[in-house]
């Protein structure tokens, strides 16, 4: 996905300031780029990355966010976090409600982390990438290669990227053989169960689309295989770390762990019963990683959709198959699926993910062509649903200003760490 950066860390903080005010976030929230970083960046010319901007407009695109949140707190209770950027700048962040849904107490912040549920899969697919980068896997060899134990033929890691193995739901094989609710079902125990077992798939390998959990969950174990690193490590060390994701990581069950326990340094989710809020606990297949159990917060989440437009982590060639369509068109499935990214037929040049998962809700949508990103994060399995978001994105009735600027923070900032970040052109709808 080719674009400019339109944005100077400058003039970040002082859009930032203004967005304090506007927005109520929290008093102890930080910019999205830490200001030390600011220590690492040579000598250049401000005047090249200053970019004057309508702060009325900004401020008049902020209030029209607003209002479609205050009116979804009133009408059906909205309690999450929510980000919105425009053209490389954070124009909204705002957290509604509580993290006690129950008590109705403890004020959700801005900052705070959620499990991303299924949102978790586009990171998966960002590891994967890596490692098809480094050489060490290849899209189309049968997955057997790195898991030899795996029983069934043909499987490859495209077919788990785009979700056209057609094996059959971890889920269901777990609730049917596993002897223990008390104790985690995990990535090993999974491949284990499946040649054990072999489960019948819905069709063969490429045989037609399923959007299925186990697929993102291999491809977990994948990672683990040809890296010979655990999968939270990995991503620690390949994608969390390196573009300063400080509130992330891969939440992971011990095989004797407790799942009674309740997921630590969390908000904690809450489903409804009986119009009541129940607090949902830890489960046993939370124990599965890959195709969800990723904890993050909303500022972490945008700059890793910064990573990935601007190519700090892979060059255009290998990130932009992430983007492509995995499926043939079908008049059944109004949407197609690339690595880790739902390609809506309706919008063309955006790309989201949704999630959801034990009480928690997650929403992810991209506009590459107007350069508009909204994160929503929920602990509740009740709320909006993803429509007014859409016409949050899809708003041009307050259309902020592309920037024009030959040369970017990010790359500056780490220039010596991503050797794939370039000036590229983007191209604007009129």
């Amino acid at each position: 996905m080719s674009k400019k950066i339109f944005t100077s860390f400058s003039k970040y903080l002082i859009l930032s300031s203004l967005f304090f005010v506007l927005c109520s976030c929290s008093k102890d929230e930080t910019p999205i780029i830490e200001p030390e970083i600011v220590k690492e960046l040579p000598e250049i010319n401000v005047d090249s990355i200053f970019i004057n901007l309508d702060e009325d407009i900004i401020k008049k695109k902020a209030a029209s966010i607003d209002k479609v949140f205050s009116n979804l707190r009133k009408k059906v209770g909205f309690n999450g976090v929510v980000l919105y950027a425009e053209q490389g700048r954070v124009v909204y962040k705002k957290a509604w409600g509580y993290r006690n849904l129950r008590k109705r107490s403890d004020d959700l912040q801005a900052d705070d982390i959620f499990q991303l549920s299924s949102v978790s899969k586009m990171f998966t697919a960002e590891a994967v990438m890596i490692l098809k980068n480094e050489g060490l896997i290849d899209y189309d060899t049968d997955i057997r290669e790195y898991i030899p134990e795996f029983p069934y033929e043909g499987v490859t890691t495209r077919l788990l990227l785009n979700h056209r193995s057609g094996l059959s739901r971890y889920e269901s094989l777990a609730d049917a053989k596993w002897p223990d609710r008390k104790k985690p079902f995990l990535n090993e125990d999974m491949i284990e169960y499946y040649a054990k077992y072999q489960p019948t798939p819905y069709f063969k390998p490429d045989g037609g689309f399923n959007y299925s959990n186990v697929n993102y969950a291999l491809l977990a174990s994948v990672i683990e295989r040809v890296s010979g690193m655990s999968f939270a490590d990995y991503m620690r060390v390949k994608i969390f770390e390196p573009i300063g994701m400080d509130n992330s990581y891969i939440y992971e069950m011990n095989p004797d762990a407790n799942v009674s326990l309740y997921i630590e340094d969390v908000v904690q989710g809450y489903y409804m019963d009986r119009r009541r809020p129940m607090q949902a606990p830890n489960e046993y297949l939370n124990g599965v990683k890959g195709d969800k159990m990723m904890v993050s917060n909303t500022e972490d989440m945008f700059k890793f959709m910064t990573a990935v437009d601007y190519g700090l982590l892979l060059p255009d060639s290998i990130q932009d198959e992430a983007f492509k369509p995995g499926s043939p068109k079908s008049r059944k499935r109004k949407d197609n699926y690339g690595f880790g990214w739902r390609i809506p037929d309706k919008y063309p040049g955006c790309y989201y993910h949704y999630g959801w998962w034990k009480a928690y809700r997650s929403f992810f949508i991209r506009d590459d062509v107007d350069d508009r990103t909204i994160i929503v994060l929920t602990n509740t399995n009740k709320g909006p649903n993803s429509d007014h978001f859409w016409k949050i994105i899809n708003d041009n009735s307050i259309k902020l200003p592309p920037a024009s600027v030959n040369i970017t923070y990010w790359e500056i900032a780490n220039e010596n760490k991503f050797p794939y970040s370039s000036y590229r052109q983007r191209t604007y709808k009129e």
